[in-house]
């Protein structure tokens, strides 16, 4: 059996343990205080977060032996061939897939799902959210090749967003805010990061951390201006109906 794939295992565990305990002990404390939940449905909870924990643990064990040396080894090999822009096309293929496996954006999708009682669906606001991103990783790899200064991107980005929340519902820009939140998880950061680091280390001419770094600026804007234009859509199609 290969144990290799469990180095670091320990660190993984220590760090989950320490992002549980807050929220453990706020549970236990409105509990006693507040809450007062039958015994059955403190047991559920339990055992709902040991299920957590054990799923975090092997998730993100995964995620540093698998994606993150895969992501760099891609990003190396792509950037030393002499068609680099394939990484564009690829970058918005990545991206789109990197959303659909977040699981973030799952819970997202289903509370919002839940809570507007269906007006806003979740594989809506799912795809939404992964065309955003995929167009957001594309343009993080074009800025990456063209060796673009990020702020050329990030200040009209927040600025177009900025203007587009004074037209849209309050509906739709708490989501959209919330969307940009959830869409920077572990899948996006370790695999689509690594791929951009590999990138960097391979060309010549780009420093790895100045060129490199700013796709997650990107990546948390995308899915602001995504939901806030399905909110014009959503807005246009109501008037219309009317």
């Amino acid at each position: 059996m290969n144990l290799s794939v469990f180095t670091g295992f320990t660190d993984v565990i220590i760090e989950v343990v320490f992002a549980l305990i807050p929220l453990i002990i706020f549970f236990l404390i409105t509990q006693v205080a507040f809450l007062r939940l039958p015994w059955k449905k403190v047991t559920d909870i339990i055992k709902g977060i040991v299920l957590a924990f054990i799923g975090l643990t092997l998730f993100l064990q995964g995620v540093h032996v698998g994606f993150e040396p895969a992501g760099t080894m891609m990003g190396e090999v792509m950037g030393s061939k002499s068609y680099r822009w394939i990484l564009i096309p690829i970058g918005f293929v990545l991206g789109f897939a990197a959303t659909i496996a977040e699981p973030a954006i799952r819970i997202l999708n289903h509370e919002v799902d839940k809570v507007s009682g269906g007006y806003i669906p979740k594989n809506v606001l799912l795809y939404t959210l992964c065309i955003g991103v995929g167009f957001s990783i594309a343009l993080a790899m074009l800025r990456l090749l063209a060796g673009i200064p990020i702020i050329w991107l990030i200040l009209p980005g927040y600025v177009l967003a900025l203007i587009m929340v004074q037209y849209s519902t309050p509906t739709f820009t708490a989501v959209a805010f919330d969307a940009g939140g959830v869409a920077t998880g572990p899948m996006t950061v370790t695999f689509i990061m690594a791929i951009a680091l590999g990138v960097g280390e391979v060309m010549p001419d780009r420093n790895p951390m100045i060129d490199s770094f700013g796709m997650i600026a990107l990546v948390a804007l995308a899915p602001i201006i995504s939901v806030l234009t399905l909110g014009q859509l959503y807005a246009w199609k109501e008037r219309r109906d009317d």
